[in-house]
């Protein structure tokens, strides 16, 4: 089958990264997101990836500690520089060309964030990960995905969640949600459903960006959705 896509831009959280462990980067789910990119770069697909800081620190939750909200903030993107470099560490290890390039400067571990640059790397067949969020803070690594999809041309968002897609309530507690097919960008924030936050969704549906929210941990979810199957939750302008 051919692949329904040619650039995409994939958002794991930081807490996706812990698997069982309660704090930090467990190297078997590594290994695993890393054989999952792999497969999805060995049909041809350019991938940027963007991922969050959860398992290792989050901005708000500082803040709503009595920590400086900006100081907090910059703390959870420097988390996510950390996040990057071990990702990056496992698709190399895979065989997989890979660059980590940061919103905040830090030229001794990563290359600088700069779009023209990102979208040659894409072009020669290397995975990059953007790392450090948008550099500015106030700004989650939800709408840190859409922004860098949107500059490099991608042509949709994989969300990559631990449930099989977006759900009325959370399916977790309830066994009896409502997983949804699809959903407009104004149906996912007008009933609040955690998609990603509601910048990043205004910015998507401004500028017509499909958001395919799957099971990453779903062997396959990811590769069965860029090849056209019917995988997850499809957020976009008019997914009737």
């Amino acid at each position: 089958m051919t692949a329904m896509y040619k650039r995409i831009l994939l958002k794991l959280s930081g807490e996706a990264l812990m698997g069982e462990d309660s704090y930090g980067i467990n190297p078997g789910v590594l290994e695993f997101v890393a054989g999952e990119v792999k497969a999805v770069v060995e049909k041809g697909i350019e991938i940027g990836i963007v991922i969050g800081a959860g398992n290792i620190f989050r901005g708000v939750a500082g803040a709503s500690k009595g920590m400086d909200r900006t100081t907090a903030d910059s703390m959870g993107m420097l988390a996510t520089v950390m996040n990057s470099l071990a990702l990056q560490d496992a698709l190399e290890r895979n065989g997989i060309i890979t660059r980590v390039m940061s919103a905040i400067p830090m030229q001794s571990v990563s290359e600088p964030y700069i779009r023209r640059r990102a979208t040659r790397h894409l072009e020669k067949g290397r995975v990059v990960i953007f790392a450090a969020g948008t550099g500015n803070p106030y700004f989650t690594t939800d709408s840190a995905a859409v922004l860098r999809a949107l500059e490099i041309d991608a042509e949709i968002v994989i969300k990559a969640t631990k449930v099989d897609g977006v759900y009325d309530s959370d399916p977790e507690k309830n066994p009896d949600a409502e997983l949804f097919d699809y959903l407009t960008y104004l149906e996912a924030i007008n009933r609040r459903l955690e998609v990603m936050d509601t910048t990043a969704l205004s910015l998507c549906m401004d500028n017509k960006l499909p958001i395919l929210v799957l099971n990453l941990w779903d062997h396959d979810a990811l590769e069965k959705g860029l090849l056209g199957e019917k995988v997850g939750t499809l957020v976009s302008e008019d997914p009737h």
